[in-house]
């Protein structure tokens, strides 16, 4: 039987970015994926989410994992902003 941590880990090898490094490791029950900006030399912050045994049991998991995936990317760039409308002015 696989483990979590190897089905989470075979599902990141179907996607590439030339932007983004993709990883998992154990946390707990849970498995936490990593997403980090290739460029290092840029020194913006790694991305992490965990994924549950409840996410990782659905029926469904390569799509929800694919949606969480992709709405988590979304956040991580957003977040990369320096400077937004909201801010406030100095």
């Amino acid at each position: 039987m696989t483990s979590a941590f190897e089905r989470v880990c075979k599902e990141l090898e179907k996607y590439e970015h030339p932007l983004f490094t993709f990883s998992a490791r154990e946390k707990g029950e849970s498995v936490e994926v990593i997403i980090d900006f290739r460029n290092k030399e840029l020194g913006l912050h790694t991305y992490y989410f965990e994924l549950h045994p409840r996410d990782l049991e659905h029926p469904q998991f390569e799509w929800t994992f694919q949606r969480q995936i992709y709405d988590c990317v979304h956040d991580y760039i957003v977040e990369m902003f320096v400077r937004t409308p909201q801010e406030r002015q100095h």
